[in-house]
């Protein structure tokens, strides 16, 4: 193509310009954020798992259990960190008083004990999960922060379940809520180490 007119340079020009927009339109959308909804409110994989927790109104005791534990800094760090978040119907089918008990200063060993035991060092999927299930035909072991372990299986197919040290069994309910700093599992149960 010959540029030697002013209108042909315009039209070069434009369709460069044009090219560019399309490229540019294609990495933005490309970089877009993909967010799960927990709670009522969107979970951005950019923002670190306190970031976006503090917004789920499903998880405002869990919330309000990492504060009073001091734990805060260190679920905002970089981690990576996979967590079982329990909801607030979670801690609600605790005994009475529980919860009340459990966010009183002299009771912060005790809580953090609980609330460490939902977390374990690394980003592990739902599909990282299954994979470890399936390798341990059947049953995978996770080391938590706290030191114990929790046991993670799949009794229904799709579907993952954490059981811990007492027996009790948490449904994953929402898997994969992705954060800049490892990975958020919803579960409907607190786990309690044996």
């Amino acid at each position: 193509m010959a540029y030697g007119s002013k209108g042909s340079k315009f039209v070069a020009l434009a369709a460069m310009i044009a090219l560019a927009g399309a490229f540019g339109g294609a990495i933005s959308q490309s970089y877009a954020e993909t967010s799960v909804m927990v709670g009522g409110a969107a979970m951005y994989p950019s923002k670190n798992i306190v970031e976006n927790a503090v917004n789920s109104k499903d998880h405002t005791t869990l919330v309000a259990a990492v504060k009073a534990a001091g734990l805060v800094d260190t679920l905002a760090s970089a981690g990576p960190f996979t967590v079982f978040a329990p909801t607030n119907e979670a801690f609600a089918k605790l005994p009475a008083g529980t919860v009340d008990t459990l966010v009183k200063p002299e009771s912060k060993p005790m809580l953090t004990k609980i609330l460490t035991y939902h977390v374990v060092a690394g980003h592990l999927t739902a599909a990282d999960l299954m994979k470890m299930v399936d390798e341990g035909k059947g049953k995978a072991t996770l080391k938590t922060v706290e030191g114990d372990t929790l046991t993670v299986d799949a009794p229904m197919a799709g579907k993952l379940e954490v059981v811990d040290g007492k027996g009790d069994k948490a449904m994953i309910t929402i898997p994969d809520v992705l954060q800049s700093n490892g990975v958020i599992h919803v579960i409907d149960t607190v786990l309690i180490p044996g």
